[in-house]
């Protein structure tokens, strides 16, 4: 390996790894809430059950809204200065949070949060890119989105240890501080140019055989691409699939804490503390292996992403049910952590599968598009029904949606699996 390469590659591992922290800290200040609801329920505010589901949605309600409009600012201009103020932004908020005197205050503070966390969502999957070959992308889409989980489970444990000495307040304080002190990271990254990294890959997709349904790309941040993507059948399928995940993880990841504690009687802080390990332990490794195992996958099949996300996603339904279902220990445990690892195995995957799904100059767009939907129909009001339904109810019977979901999600992937197989072989047919 030349000098050259070796510094381009050392460029690409440390650009890498500023994008995975600052993931880290986005997925933390995300999931900090969720180990602040007992707190929260039972504070001068009295919030109840819905209220409570709502301060999920309605940060989630702004991510979505304004995901489309970064999507454009990303394919169109600077990547990196849209990102740093962004999480400059998004950490302010959350600081914020932890100065509502009411309701509408905190939900208000929230939703903010979602302004500056579409900017970092939909622009750096599109610059992580351009740092990495086609053949290692999913391992350093793995390695980035292993940092969901991580931050994620900082956020049950952060948030509970904190909550328990020091008051909800100071949680939010401890999650808002370190945003806004490492915003100026991202804004020292490069910026390399879109596509530099598989110009090949798409200008010679008839000969390799891997992406002829790819089309040349509208205007760059048109709003034309937004419709255009949406008729593309596999892409439609992956993001509808998507969503379907991200209803089940954002219901589960939400409530979860309040399930062991409420339902299965765990203490509070037991409940945050170990649900957190569980999903640090199986998201490292689930994602770590989701990511070698679609790079190694890619050899035999350009849609390896798609198929391993499928058959894992099915594979996890039984142990979601079980861990749901059952009132024993050791079973609800074990069974929980099955569903995690397989579940987190189609992060790095389902994300790489979105990006090489389309052309790379409206690769921020099509992250955007996907962001729109997989939380409008996602995460957005998974928390929110699931509590309803556990006001109407119990929470017990509300989670059992989750299961469901779960199935709609790897049958939709396997579906998008087998309609770009199809598109490949007519592309590849036409082209011949």
């Amino acid at each position: 390996m030349s000098d050259r390469a070796r510094t381009a590659r050392r460029a690409s591992v440390v650009s890498l790894s500023v994008l995975a922290g600052i993931n880290l800290l986005n997925y933390l200040d995300r999931y900090v809430v969720s180990a602040l609801l007992p707190q929260l329920k039972r504070a001068p505010m009295a919030l109840d059950d819905f209220q409570l589901g709502t301060l999920m949605s309605g940060f989630l309600i702004v991510y979505l809204l304004a995901a489309p409009i970064f999507g454009r600012l990303g394919d169109r201009g600077s990547r990196t200065r849209p990102i740093a103020i962004g999480v400059f932004l998004w950490s302010l908020a959350t600081g914020l949070s932890g100065l509502a005197g009411n309701y509408l205050q905190l939900l208000g503070a929230r939703a903010t949060v979602g302004i500056g966390e579409a900017a970092y969502g939909t622009i750096a999957p599109s610059l992580l890119a351009d740092y990495f070959a086609p053949n290692t992308r999913g391992r350093a889409f793995a390695a980035f989105n292993m940092a969901i989980p991580v931050g994620a489970a900082l956020g049950y444990i952060v948030g509970g240890i904190v909550a328990a000495h020091y008051g909800w307040r100071a949680a939010f304080y401890v999650a808002g501080v370190p945003g806004m002190l490492l915003a100026w990271w991202i804004w020292r990254l490069p910026d390399p140019p879109r596509g530099s990294r598989d110009p090949d890959e798409v200008a010679a997709a008839a000969g390799a055989g891997t992406r002829p349904a790819v089309q040349p790309a509208v205007q760059p941040g048109s709003w034309a691409v937004y419709p255009r993507l949406l008729r593309q059948r596999p892409y439609l399928l992956t993001v509808l699939g998507y969503a379907a995940y991200t209803f089940a993880l954002g219901g589960l990841a939400f409530w979860m804490p309040t399930f062991l504690e409420r339902v299965r009687g765990v203490p509070a802080v037991q409940a945050t503390a170990g649900f957190g390990a569980i999903v640090v332990v199986t998201g490292f490794v689930g994602t770590f292996l989701g990511g070698w195992l679609g790079d190694y996958w890619l050899k035999f099949s350009p849609q390896a992403y798609l198929w391993m996300s499928g058959w894992a996603t099915v594979l996890a339904v039984p142990a979601t049910y079980l861990a749901l279902a059952s009132g024993t220990p050791s079973v609800f445990y074990g069974a929980l952590v099955v569903a995690e690892l397989l579940l987190f195995m189609s992060t790095g995957p389902i994300n790489t599968a979105i990006v090489n799904l389309v052309n790379p100059a409206e690769r921020a767009c099509a992250v955007a598009l996907s962001i729109f939907v997989i939380h409008a129909l996602g995460d957005v009001i998974s928390p929110s029904i699931i509590g309803g339904a556990s006001d109407m109810t119990s929470l017990g019977a509300a989670v059992m949606i989750v299961p469901f979901a779960v199935v709609v999600s790897g049958v939709l992937w396997l579906l998008a699996a087998k309609a770009d197989a199809g598109a490949t072989g007519a592309g590849t047919a036409s082209m011949a």
